[in-house]
């Protein structure tokens, strides 16, 4: 007789990586328990401790510790590593997934379009509802229930075929903090592919004031530059960088405690080498033009 097939046999594989610092174990829980709740999948997870170890964590979910805090890049590459299928998803322990269809109805959005590389949701503020405009990754209209190409994406929450994945380099270590989800975004374009917004898609995270870290401005202005030096031939390079100082001046103008560390990373990012450099060909830089953002804002 044959034998039994076994449990889930035939359903799409999903190696799932949440990254935790252990500061907020009643959110973290509820980010394993909203992705263990998924139906029409199988599951491959686990929690990766960035300068901490895991503990109490459900039958089933694997910990890997990190002896000091790499860095938020660096933690979900050392996830990848850890977790098999055949697609990966990353998700923030602050995050979580409020639908139990989510990862089987992200998976069918890329099956039905295989153009589409990775899966963004519309994250939404779970009290109020809200969607800051910073987390709709596409350009164009600020509804955030209109799906479209994304250029970088909201990194809390995020589903792509592993292979993709895997051909982007991974997340940039570098980075740290910040702006990782641009490089992302940008390698998936450059295999052919698309990043995508989905609207339909929901997850949830609170809304945060980036600006609380004391590194914020330092790293998000180092990582811009970083951004150029590392993936836009030089003259696009210039003119992302030159977008991003001048929209700057004039958001900050008024709050010179804001600009002193932001020109201090813009500094940082000029004179200090950002790691592995791979161009964007000039095919990915056009395509990305017609689908309504080029790369240099």
């Amino acid at each position: 007789m044959p034998s039994a097939a076994a449990p889930g046999a035939g359903l799409p594989s999903v190696g799932v990586a949440i990254l935790t610092q252990g500061r907020r174990p009643e959110e973290l829980r509820r980010a394993i328990d909203s992705v263990l709740a998924q139906t029409g999948v199988r599951l491959d997870m686990v929690v990766v401790g960035n300068g901490y170890q895991p503990v109490g964590l459900p039958a089933g979910v694997r910990a890997h510790a990190l002896a000091t805090n790499e860095g938020i890049p660096a933690g979900r590459n050392r996830g990848a590593a850890q977790v098999a299928g055949e697609y990966i998803y990353f998700l923030d322990d602050d995050a979580w997934l409020p639908d139990t269809d989510y990862l089987a109805r992200a998976i069918g959005l890329i099956r039905a379009d295989p153009s589409i590389g990775l899966v963004q949701p519309r994250m939404m503020d779970p009290e109020s509802g809200e969607t800051l405009r910073h987390w709709i990754p596409r350009a164009g209209s600020p509804d955030p229930s209109e799906s479209g190409p994304a250029f970088s994406c909201m990194e809390a929450s995020i589903l792509m075929p592993r292979a993709v994945f895997d051909r982007t380099g991974g997340w940039a270590e570098p980075f740290f903090y910040a702006h990782e989800g641009i490089e992302l975004a940008w390698r998936v374009w450059d295999q052919d592919l698309r990043a995508w917004y989905d609207g339909d898609l929901r997850a949830f995270h609170p809304v945060v004031q980036q600006t609380r870290h004391s590194q914020y401005y330092r790293l998000t202005a180092r990582n811009r530059v970083w951004i150029a030096r590392r993936n836009l031939p030089f003259p696009l390079g210039i003119a992302y960088v030159g977008v991003w100082t001048l929209a700057t001046i004039a958001r900050w103008w008024r709050k010179p405690e804001a600009l002193k560390p932001w020109f201090g990373g813009w500094r940082e990012g000029i004179r200090t080498a950002p790691g592995g450099r791979t161009r964007l060909r000039w095919r990915t830089i056009w395509r990305m033009n017609r689908a309504g953002r080029p790369p240099i804002y």
